[in-house]
């Protein structure tokens, strides 16, 4: 976590609206004040702070409260929520969403939509992204979506053509294997080895005519679904197109930790929206398009999803103040601009345009994928399942990484997958 020190040194403080201390319990605060908490970079905290100081001056008199969390940030919300102490606005991420709502956590903001929370200029059915069994439990921040990157220099280099929209899985396994080859170098591969990655098997299972979970909260996809899933990488992993699982298990789902950007792999599956990290930590330009399919005419399996939320507290002293914040988080144009493309692309149309001249060439090439898939993206899918994370954790990772180091064969881990998820869900 970032202290105050340290953003004072960085020139993240934005004058005195910004106590980025713990709060006491019980603290009270003036009707025209509120607390926002939410987790990232550096990079993101003065975006945030930014957008907190632009909003303080627009109006006078309200003070935010702001404190960002560090890798204890899922520990601390959940400790101040059950003592009744929550932050009145709080981040969450997707997978995380849902859970909090369902378990009454979050305020359901659906009274304020098209009065303070101006809902006019966002894209298309955007806000059913936040919506929780039929109410909107919190308002997503911006969209991203699964994507393919890959290192320029190294496909230059190989004279191989990288992957394009109509790559399928099986094109996509052969230039694996050939690209590991043509580099030639130790301890650098082809991919990541990705079948630990949930987004990616959802990605997989979408162009199969599945989901990675269902309305009911349930697993979308059986057992044959699995053994195709970690067949394939198996078998990628076996012929050398892909990263050992020594490698593969250093990954701890951050981009600095995962292969492409310790230089171990030259593409990786991530989110859209992610670029902008894996490009930092690069030497080489980064680009990026969309996953393999399962044929050329098939289903893309892409999709927009939430790439954050932003919930109000249930026990929200002010809670027109809190709505009055998330609408200009999103909707004016000025915190539009401070905040670019960090957390994603802008649900608002309008701030979208006046965003995409402003910001750098990598964030653009973030924007223009987000555009350029708008003609092959399926419906939104449905939110994520308390024990989701649990899941990510538990499941995914660590059934993967033994089936990298021969523990399962690929029907056992399949097996394994389908009976750890059932007995999750069904808590």
């Amino acid at each position: 976590m970032l202290n105050r020190r340290q953003l004072l040194q960085n020139g993240l403080l934005c004058g005195g609206a910004a106590a980025l201390s713990q709060f006491p319990t019980g603290m009270a605060f003036a009707d025209e004040a509120t607390r926002l908490y939410w987790f990232g970079s550096p990079a993101r905290a003065e975006r945030t702070l930014a957008v907190v100081k632009l909003f303080e001056t627009a109006n006078p008199g309200i003070k935010i409260n702001s404190e960002v969390g560090g890798n204890d940030y899922w520990s601390k919300l959940t400790t101040m929520i059950a003592g009744g102490n929550a932050p009145d606005i709080y981040q969450l991420a997707p997978s995380r969403f849902a859970d909090y709502a369902r378990r009454n956590a979050t305020l359901p903001l659906d009274e304020f939509l098209g009065k303070i929370i101006r809902t006019d200029k966002l894209m298309p059915n955007a806000l059913k992204l936040g919506s929780v069994d039929g109410k909107i439990a919190g308002i997503p921040l911006a969209i991203n979506a699964f994507a393919l990157l890959y290192d320029t220099a190294i496909f230059e280099q190989t004279g191989l053509k990288p992957p394009v929209e109509t790559t399928t899985w099986d094109d996509f396994a052969k230039l694996c294997v050939e690209l590991t080859k043509a580099i030639g170098k130790p301890n650098l591969w082809a991919v990541g080895n990705c079948a630990r990655y949930s987004y990616a098997l959802e990605a997989f299972l979408v162009q199969r005519g599945k989901r990675l979970y269902l309305d009911n909260g349930q697993i979308g996809f059986d057992i044959e679904d699995a053994k195709a899933w970690y067949g394939y990488w198996d078998s990628l992993s076996k012929a050398g197109g892909c990263v050992s699982a020594e490698i593969q298990a250093l990954d701890k789902n951050q981009i600095d930790s995962n292969p492409m950007s310790k230089r171990n792999a030259a593409m990786t599956i991530a989110f859209s929206n992610q670029l902008v990290g894996y490009q930092q930590l690069a030497k080489n330009k980064i680009a990026l398009t969309s996953l393999p399919i399962l044929e050329g005419s098939g289903q893309s399996g892409l999709f927009y999803k939430a790439s954050l939320h932003m919930a109000v507290a249930n026990n929200v002293k002010n809670p027109e103040l809190a709505a009055k914040f998330l609408d200009f988080f999103i909707n004016d144009l000025e915190a539009g601009k401070a905040l670019g493309v960090e957390r994603g692309v802008p649900l608002n149309l309008a701030v979208r345009d006046v965003v995409a001249p402003t910001v750098d060439e990598v964030s653009k090439r973030s924007i223009d994928y987000i555009s350029s898939i708008a003609d092959r993206v399926g419906d939104f899918p449905p939110q994520v399942p308390i024990g989701a994370s649990e899941l990510e954790e538990r499941v995914y990772r660590p059934i993967a990484d033994k089936l990298g180091f021969g523990l399962l064969s690929v029907a056992e881990a399949a097996q394994e997958l389908i009976s750890q998820a059932n007995r999750i869900l069904k808590l």
